[in-house]
């Protein structure tokens, strides 16, 4: 088997990167691979999704003793948790093998899980409910977030958010979040996104926002659920993110769904990260 030295590695990480590049031009540029909203059908397949999923954490959230969903394998779970105290994060995917692509999208199902020693309950509540802070903990994907409304465990929040993969993405994103606590050690978060904007030269003079007919369908619907259980001396934490995006242009899956697919869980792990060295300070 032939090998790579390193400086052959290097090239070939600059080659690869171009030819994803030139091959995601058409799919930014070409007015015809703009698509103006999710097709109704592909919103249909992702609430039902959606309320499958939020079925199962109800019911976590009301059990003390299964409030975290086990780590995969189950049968690994004392593995799991040695792993996740030494600081390790474990991701794992749940997009099913069947109905990931949706007509004209694609589901993205993610799972994250870490442990923070010393930390509490509380402080993950203060944490995820300190907007203000966002920028500051969840840099550089966070660029800005504030709360509009808020009544008891219930806001409603903006973000401006930043995906960079070789190329940018830069949009607004607004989101219904509650927050849940069983007891004083088990609290949730759902947060579920209204509105979704993608924004066109940020923070130029001319920047704006696209309008529906003009967007390229990069993130069209994200839920994230949080859930943590205070123990150990510390806090394990399981964030789980559903989004939806349009699906790949034909003729370009070999070059598109490998950058589209790492998004998700790039960014899933990058919260997650975030999270924990935030409690951490």
């Amino acid at each position: 088997m032939m090998r790579l030295r390193s400086t052959d590695s290097r090239t070939f990480s600059v080659i690869g990167r171009a030819l994803i590049l030139s091959s995601l031009m058409p799919f930014v540029a070409a007015p015809g691979c703009v698509v103006a909203e999710p097709p109704a059908a592909a919103v249909s397949a992702f609430d039902s999704y959606i309320a499958t999923v939020e079925s199962r954490l109800a019911q976590q959230h009301r059990s003390q003793t299964a409030f975290l969903a086990p780590v995969t394998p189950a049968s690994k779970s004392t593995e799991s948790e040695t792993r996740l105290r030494r600081g390790e994060l474990i991701v794992e995917q749940l997009t099913p093998s069947t109905g990931a692509d949706m007509p004209g999208a694609m589901l993205h199902h993610w799972r994250g899980t870490a442990f923070v020693a010393g930390a509490t309950a509380a402080d993950f509540e203060r944490l995820m409910k300190d907007f203000n802070a966002y920028p500051q903990h969840f840099s550089p994907q966070v660029l800005q977030a504030k709360i509009l409304t808020q009544q008891d465990d219930r806001l409603q929040a903006l973000m401006r958010v930043r995906q960079q993969h070789v190329i940018t993405v830069v949009m607004d994103t607004a989101y219904d979040i509650t927050f849940g606590r069983l007891d004083a050690q088990h609290g949730y978060s759902i947060s579920r996104s209204t509105k979704i904007s993608e924004i066109d030269s940020p923070g130029a003079s001319s920047e704006r926002a696209l309008n529906s007919s003009q967007e390229h369908g990069f993130l069209w619907r994200l839920n994230t659920y949080w859930s943590c259980e205070e123990r150990d001396g510390g806090l394990y934490m399981q964030i789980e993110s559903v989004s939806l995006t349009r699906s790949i242009p034909t003729g370009l899956a070999w070059a598109i769904r490998p950058f589209v697919e790492s998004v998700p869980r790039e960014s899933l792990e990058f919260t997650l990260r975030s999270a924990c060295n935030a409690l951490r300070k």
